[in-house]
């Protein structure tokens, strides 16, 4: 009875044994998992807008929470975690870089509207328009990218900056930052006094023709390859002449010039 007591003991308290706790060497370190005080923020923002990546970073990684409790209030809206949590990511950088230091709040309260501002416009322009879903992530890298080259140049970067960085074509970026553009309701104002309604605007004859009129080029030019848009779109609608283009694409005037007949007689016949 004794030797059944005594096996039975180790069993109940090993039964009862709290679970593992986590080693200390797999938690992060105490420093990165305390929020930041207003004084650490202020100085690494300030670092930030001196051109510190570092600080940049370290203020994106510390505020990590604050975007996924903004994320989660917008999902089951048909737009993936990931995709909403990047985009909340951008309203964070974006609220970084613009934030003033001589404001008297809180840089949380600042880069809250800033976060859910980004992922409802997103949410608003999508639902208007569907665009694939490689185009969409193309745009959030491109905003990213064209942020990030602002940054380290000073100037604002073109789509060619942009694409050598990103490794894809230039018309591609022009084509995804396209398909980002908010999109304008009919029944605002064209005006900044409220008068005169987009919608009746369009009424007029010659408005509605040339609406006709690009609505067909676009469909026409997105169905061109990439190479003989990017050649339409230098040629005609960023003036460039033929020998710009020819040192762009490498190759000579003469074979853009053929090209370009080529193209052009292309969409006249898809047109016709």
């Amino acid at each position: 009875m004794t030797a059944a007591r005594s096996t039975q003991a180790p069993q109940d308290a090993q039964a009862q044994a709290p679970p593992e706790r986590p080693r200390r060497e797999d938690l992060p370190p105490a420093s990165l998992r305390a929020p930041l005080t207003h004084e650490e923020t202020m100085a690494l923002i300030a670092a930030a807008h001196a051109g510190d990546a570092d600080a940049e970073e370290t203020l994106v990684s510390r505020n990590l929470a604050l975007v996924k409790s903004i994320v989660k209030k917008y999902l089951g809206r048909g737009v993936e975690y990931d995709d909403l949590f990047q985009l909340g990511c951008m309203g964070l950088v974006k609220a970084i870089q613009h934030f003033n230091t001589a404001f008297d709040v809180r840089f949380s309260t600042y880069a809250v509207p800033m976060i859910a501002g980004e992922i409802k416009r997103f949410l608003r322009d999508d639902g208007m328009v569907k665009v694939s879903r490689s185009v969409k992530e193309l745009a959030v890298r491109a905003v990213a990218v064209q942020e990030r080259l602002r940054k380290r140049t000073g100037a604002e970067p073109g789509v060619q900056d942009i694409a050598r960085e990103l490794g894809v074509e230039p018309e591609e970026v022009a084509m995804a930052f396209d398909a980002g553009r908010p999109h304008l309701s009919l029944n605002e104002s064209r005006f900044d006094d409220e008068s005169g309604e987009r919608l009746e605007y369009l009424s007029d004859t010659a408005a509605e023709g040339q609406m006709v009129d690009r609505l067909l080029l676009k469909e026409l030019l997105g169905r061109l390859d990439a190479r003989e848009r990017q050649i339409i779109v230098l040629r005609y609608f960023k003036d460039r002449t033929q020998t710009q283009i020819a040192a762009a694409l490498g190759v000579s005037q003469v074979q853009v010039s053929r090209l370009e007949s080529r193209i052009l007689k292309k969409l006249h016949d898809m047109a016709t």
